[in-house]
């Protein structure tokens, strides 16, 4: 159960931080979320309104991942659990609260700063702790720190992440996902504002996916047509540079001597995490070729194609 949450919270990448004053907006909140491309919230028990919020859109939207948060106590763990939480996440590390999650096979994601808070979360078995507040404790370069004598560690930064430093956050191989409430503010809530907060959701998404154009690729029907089209763009002023199956021209064209993927060619796009920005555009209508998978040493998607084709040009991901 807990590697299932943690996949799930992995592919979607980010976590919305959620304080509701009135459990009423609570299915407002989550159809506007679910239409932003986040189906996931950390619904904070900074307000009496999170029991009955969380009991809301766990019955409404049962294909939404909804947490707890601030849960600093075993009652809050407790009440959270039986509202239809389905993970606890707490600022700080709390033995007890930590304890009783695993002890019934609840997913806990406790908040850490310190070395010394990350080794008590180690010694109980976890393999995901929140990092917060973030950028307060060092941000970026703290995470790039705490990578060294915890290789294995993954964290979910929170605390002073917004749209602006979001796809750095994620850049970073040890975050799982990214927690924020930029997207969810207390005040588009009180004011049922799900347009605005649905428009911040797709924003947000599509900053995580960190998507960088990264060559074209030309189609040719045999070598003479490909070096015919290699001596015209060396004209134009690129760098050529032969590889084993293909030619590149400086870095952003691609001349094959062959008719490979896509009818005209294809196109490179780097980004962060594949699974994940394969997912995302699962939602636009792109289906993964899964004959064209290539996984690195570490079992992670290294680049794969899409089924459909955009202007006769097949899609390419690659793992940045």
């Amino acid at each position: 159960m807990h590697d299932t949450i943690l996949s799930q919270l992995q592919q979607i990448g980010i976590v919305p931080v959620v304080k509701i004053d009135d459990a009423s907006k609570a299915e407002g909140l989550a159809q506007a979320m679910i239409a932003g491309g986040i189906p996931c919230a950390e619904v904070t028990f900074r307000t009496d309104a999170a029991e009955e919020a969380i009991g809301r859109i766990s019955k409404a939207f049962p294909q939404m991942l909804v947490g707890a948060g601030t849960v600093i106590n075993v009652e809050l763990a407790k009440k959270a659990v039986q509202a239809g939480a389905k993970f606890i996440v707490s600022p700080g590390f709390n033995p007890s609260v930590v304890d009783w999650c695993i002890a019934n096979n609840v997913p806990v994601v406790p908040g850490v700063c310190t070395p010394s808070d990350i080794e008590a979360g180690l010694s109980r078995g976890l393999t995901t702790l929140k990092f917060f507040p973030a950028e307060a404790s060092g941000g970026i370069d703290m995470l790039k720190n705490f990578a060294g004598p915890f290789p294995n560690l993954t964290f979910m930064p929170t605390g002073g992440i917004g749209l602006g430093n979001v796809t750095s956050y994620a850049k970073q191989p040890n975050v799982l996902a990214v927690g924020g409430s930029w997207m969810v503010k207390p005040e588009l809530i009180e004011a049922e504002d799900w347009a605005a907060i649905t428009t911040l959701c797709r924003d947000a998404v599509t900053a995580l996916q960190g998507l960088e154009f990264a060559h074209v690729g030309i189609n040719n029907e045999n070598k003479a047509e490909a070096e015919r089209t290699i001596a015209l763009l060396q004209t134009l002023g690129m760098v050529r540079k032969d590889g084993n199956s293909s030619t590149f021209l400086d870095t952003t064209i691609e001349v094959l001597p062959i008719m490979f993927r896509g009818s005209m060619g294809h196109l490179g796009f780097r980004c962060i995490n594949v699974e994940r920005t394969a997912a995302y555009l699962a939602t636009k209508g792109l289906t993964v070729n899964e004959e064209t998978i290539v996984k690195d040493a570490k079992g992670r998607i290294k680049s794969c194609y899409f089924n459909e084709e955009l202007s006769g040009f097949a899609v390419h991901l690659i793992r940045a």
